[in-house]
């Protein structure tokens, strides 16, 4: 198919409409727009054509017999059109919405909230792909994301949802009173790593600690990494918010951290259009969002108090 020599769209769609109505008002109508605009298509679309296609009448228009010919070709191929463009609509409403979060924010951050959205949305079904890959977004499969780092991803839209740096925290159970000044000391104890991520590994190493330094490394999902920090298996990586109730309370200490501006936890989605559900889903999520929690991007290192 020549693409080329097609007449523009905008032009058969009037004159179909046209053909369909028998009147141009009424066409106007159907369409939103202008009866001299759906006459000024309908000229251009007979001069490319070098026929003519109309006639008017006192009551309207009647076609000729081209315009007979190519009204009954393209009201049918509008009727296809418009089933196929309902079929994919209609689809598309009762697909769930698939949105990936790693395991740590979808456990210590995400589940406590999701009772609100299904109350608030009980038509939506929605399913919580939890991993620490970066997921590749695509129509019909990953909607959208969660993801940490400063927003800046190749190809993708993403919008800051909870800011908070890195922050290396422990159980003040396990450290007593020691304060850390100098991060090659966090080689004293066991250190409690998510599963898969580098982050910690590349905060470690930008401290000054050398990858093939020794060390004791357990590593586990993210939505266990928290409870093994609270009871105090070991020293861990998190952002304020995900642990404010036990830094405020004294359980939890702040040892080291890395303010890189505008890092935080995104989301993310592909450019272009957005599914309706998944705007509901990033409007719901960002409004859950406190301005307690929007604030507890740092938590003061202990040895910086």
């Amino acid at each position: 198919m020549d693409w080329r020599t097609l007449p523009s769209l905008t032009s058969l769609r009037a004159f179909a409409a046209a053909a369909e109505f028998q009147n141009l008002t009424r066409a106007a109508e159907a369409l939103n727009v202008t009866h001299s605009a759906v006459s000024q298509q309908i000229r251009g679309l007979e001069q490319q054509l070098g026929t003519r296609l109309i006639t008017r009448t006192r009551h309207g228009i009647s076609l000729t017999s081209q315009g007979e010919f190519l009204s009954a070709g393209l009201l049918e191929a509008f009727a296809e059109m418009a089933s196929v463009t309902e079929r994919v609509t209609s689809a598309e409403s009762v697909r769930p919405l698939v949105v990936s979060a790693t395991p740590m924010f979808s456990s210590a951050f995400l589940m406590a909230r999701l009772s609100t959205f299904i109350d608030e949305f009980p038509n939506i079904e929605l399913r919580i792909d939890s991993t620490i890959q970066a997921v590749d977004l695509k129509p019909g499969g990953i909607d959208m994301a969660v993801r940490y780092g400063t927003g800046r991803w190749s190809g993708l839209v993403s919008q800051m949802l909870l800011p908070g740096c890195l922050t290396v925290v422990a159980s003040r159970e396990l450290i007593g009173n020691r304060v850390l000044k100098n991060p090659v000391e966090l080689l004293d104890f066991t250190l409690l790593q998510e599963q898969a991520s580098v982050e910690f590994d590349l905060w470690l190493e930008k401290a000054g600690i050398p990858p093939e330094a020794e060390r004791k490394v357990i590593r586990m999902p993210g939505n266990m990494l928290l409870d093994g920090i609270r009871r105090g298996d070991g020293i861990g990586a998190t952002v304020p918010a995900f642990v404010s109730d036990e830094l405020k309370s004294g359980q939890l200490v702040a040892l080291f951290d890395d303010p890189i501006p505008r890092i935080g936890y995104y989301l993310v989605t592909l450019s272009g259009p957005v599914r309706p559900v998944a705007k509901l889903f990033i409007q719901w999520l960002s409004k859950s969002i406190t301005e307690y929690e929007k604030s507890l991007f740092r938590w003061p290192p202990g040895h910086l108090l």
